[in-house]
C-alpha cells in the first residue's frame, strides 16, 4: 500500500465524523384532509444528508452498542402551525409541522423521525393546490 493511501485511510478514520453532510434541507410537503377543499403545499425545512457509519462484518461477535447506524436527524426543532383552506366548520383545519433549525448525525429517535426508507410516494396533491409560505 502507498503511504498516501494509508494516510488517507487514518485521516478518515480519526476525522470521519467531521466529512458528514447533514444540514437542514428545504422540503416541501402537501397535506390535504377528506373534509377540505385544498391541499396545501407547506415549504419547511427537513434534516438531509450522509452521516458516516461504522458497521462490522463481524456483526453476530459485537455487541449491538459497539456498532453505529447513525442517520441524519434533528438537534434542534421547532414546530409550526398552517391552516388548510376550504375547510368545513365542523373540522379542524389546522396542520402542525416540524422545521429543523439545525442537524446532527446520530441514532434515529422514532419519537419525531420516519426511520425507515419512504417505500411509497405520497407527498403529492389529489385536490387544487394553495401554496404556504411562513
Amino acid at each position: 500500500m502507498s503511504p498516501f493511501f494509508v494516510m488517507s485511510l487514518l485521516l478518515g478514520l480519526i476525522f470521519g465524523q467531521t466529512a458528514s453532510l447533514c444540514a437542514p434541507s428545504e422540503y416541501t410537503i402537501h397535506v390535504e384532509k377528506r373534509e377540505c377543499a385544498y391541499c396545501l403545499a407547506i415549504n419547511t425545512t427537513i434534516c438531509a444528508g450522509f452521516c458516516m457509519t461504522r458497521d462490522s462484518n463481524g456483526k453476530k461477535l459485537l455487541l449491538k452498542s459497539a456498532l453505529s447506524q447513525n442517520v441524519c436527524t434533528y438537534k434542534e426543532m421547532l414546530y409550526r402551525t398552517a391552516l388548510i383552506p376550504g375547510c368545513p366548520h365542523h373540522t379542524v383545519p389546522y396542520y402542525s409541522y416540524p422545521v429543523a433549525v439545525s442537524c446532527k448525525c446520530g441514532k434515529c429517535n422514532t419519537d419525531y423521525s420516519d426511520c425507515v426508507r419512504d417505500r411509497l410516494r405520497t407527498n403529492y396533491c389529489t385536490k387544487p393546490q394553495k401554496l404556504c409560505n411562513l
